[in-house]
């Protein structure tokens, strides 16, 4: 199934229509201010399973969340340093993964073998909304299937995808990079991915290096 939603002006009532998708083992397929992502409710462990075999996704690659703000993080990520704060602060929202120690509210599913977790906060309104409705973070992958190139236009995705997964979301036909990825659990910092970077917080870690 095919939903068209405002980007910018989400409508509520389709808002809804997603969340109890998601609060019933639903995987969606929607935009985010990056690529196109496909996620889940975190604490459906039967959802997150259909998007590894959807994937063809190995189980120790581990999934990033989708928070709506900095106090998801704070409950779902422990120990962030104040330089990591001010710097989330600076950067988010926006086209960045931050990767932090996992706290305990974190299902177990999600932590990785160093117990860290990637969490975005997207400058991009409609998929915030939705978490913030659904009232905890959604698993955030891109829309691809492993080793391939992400599928940025809705069409091609519900094509692709429309038979595995509950809905896809129709916005914009997506022309970006993937988010940068921060290591922020530790120091010094390190970026593991570059990406889109509006902020030049690769030029400014890389010389630090």
């Amino acid at each position: 199934m095919i939903l068209e939603i405002n980007e910018q002006h989400p409508q509520p009532y389709k808002i809804r229509k997603v969340v109890e998708i998601l609060n019933n083992d639903g995987i969606i397929i929607y935009p985010t201010d990056t690529i196109y992502g496909i996620g889940c409710s975190i604490y459906s462990q039967k959802a997150i399973e259909r998007i590894r075999q959807i994937k063809g996704r190995e189980k120790n690659k581990f999934f990033s969340i989708l928070c709506y703000d900095l106090k998801d993080l704070s409950k779902y990520a422990k120990n962030v340093s104040n330089e990591a704060y001010k710097l989330m602060r600076r950067i988010l929202p926006g086209p960045y993964t931050v990767v932090l120690q996992a706290s305990r509210e974190l299902p177990k599913i999600l932590h990785s073998k160093r117990k860290t977790v990637g969490l975005r906060i997207p400058d991009h309104k409609l998929s915030r909304e939705i978490v913030k409705e659904l009232g905890h973070p959604i698993i955030t992958t891109s829309a691809n299937r492993s080793g391939q190139e992400p599928l940025n236009d809705p069409k091609l995705l519900e094509k692709e995808f429309g038979k595995e997964v509950d809905v896809v979301i129709e916005g914009e036909v997506l022309f970006s990079e993937p988010s940068t990825v921060i290591d922020l659990s530790e120091q010094p910092f390190k970026i593991l991915r570059k990406g889109q970077d509006p902020y030049e917080v690769t030029e400014v870690y890389e010389q630090n290096e």
